[in-house]
């Protein structure tokens, strides 16, 4: 039985990285692009600037724990920074079916982001206790993701009706919903009634589309490691600096024309893993090079294709997974 680092046990690995969290989501919000829409250049260099950090936090899991751990971290973080993209794909949808003025879309994401946090959060924390309790739901998170990954492959979702999510509908049950926005305000008041603002239904769209993701997502960090702390703690980093990945989305979409099939592939594998375990136990050094390896055989397939086919790049959907 591996000792566990005393920094990793115990409530203060939680409560510094939500400090930590909560710090770099009002950087994000405050220095990029505060009320505009930000540049390329800026997009690019805020994600290359995340990217570091990121790297960075390995560093401190190693000085702090062991080269395991780090590799363990990094592997989960680049398998949930992937699976982010879903969220972004989704939030444009929102974004534009809602009209979201642009000076407002960074205060929607800001928030976005924070509910994402909070909900893997409970995700990873439920997830260790029945796992814990009750082995066989390893089985069915790993069978859950080859169902995902069959999704993903076939474009399943690529009609999101907002208007039929469950959270809308319940905006829409309690309150009347302004038809213009009123600023950065959630409600106003109308004839002395309160309203939600077009800016709270889009939040709940979100917050719903959160809930979906964080499903999803926990199960492909689970088939790499237990540890709650470095689980958490790799959805933190992976969802740091979102915003300026949206940036880069639509050159993404452009350019990465095999992507669905490259998430389905890993998730795949990933559903695969959960499933074997009992048998054969893949480490965390060959967890991050099969990782590595399928993103650069859908990348180095899409730069194939679109050198033969420039003009038949395939335009992605929203995002694979219905909220």
């Amino acid at each position: 039985m591996p000792v566990v680092p005393a920094f990793f046990s115990g409530p203060l690995p939680w409560l510094i990285l939500a400090g930590f969290t909560v710090l770099c989501l009002v950087i994000d919000l405050k220095l990029f692009a505060p009320g505009r829409e930000p540049t390329w250049r800026e997009g690019v260099a805020w994600s290359i600037g995340w990217l570091v950090v990121s790297m960075l936090a390995a560093v401190v899991v190693l000085a702090l724990s062991n080269t395991e751990d780090a590799i363990t971290f990094t592997t989960v973080y680049f398998i949930e920074r992937t699976l982010s993209l879903d969220n972004l794909f989704v939030f444009l949808l929102l974004f534009s079916y809602f009209g979201v003025p642009q000076e407002l879309r960074a205060r929607l994401l800001f928030w976005g982001i924070a509910f994402a946090l909070v909900l893997r959060g409970l995700a990873i924390l439920g997830g260790v206790a029945l796992i814990e309790q009750f082995h066989f739901v390893i089985y069915l998170l790993g069978l859950g993701l080859l169902i995902l990954a069959y999704r993903v492959l076939k474009g399943v979702g690529e009609n999101v009706d907002p208007d039929k999510n469950l959270m809308v509908r319940l905006v829409r049950k309690f309150f009347p919903v302004s038809s213009d926005y009123h600023g950065p305000h959630w409600f106003t008041k109308i004839s002395e009634k309160r309203h939600a603002t077009p800016l709270f239904l889009c939040l709940a769209a979100m917050v719903a589309a959160d809930i979906a993701f964080a499903i999803d997502s926990i199960p492909a960090a689970f088939a790499i490691t237990r540890d709650s702390v470095l689980i958490w703690m790799g959805n933190v980093f992976a969802l740091l600096g979102l915003r300026a990945l949206f940036v880069l989305v639509e050159w993404l979409i452009a350019r990465f024309r095999y992507l669905d099939e490259t998430i389905a592939v890993v998730l795949a594998l990933v559903g695969v893993k959960i499933l074997l375990e009992d048998v054969y136990k893949l480490g965390p050094i060959a967890s991050l090079g099969v990782v590595g390896l399928c993103f650069a055989v859908g990348i180095i397939a899409s730069l194939i294709a679109d050198k033969r086919d420039p003009d038949g790049r395939n335009k992605h959907p929203p995002g694979p997974t219905d909220p």
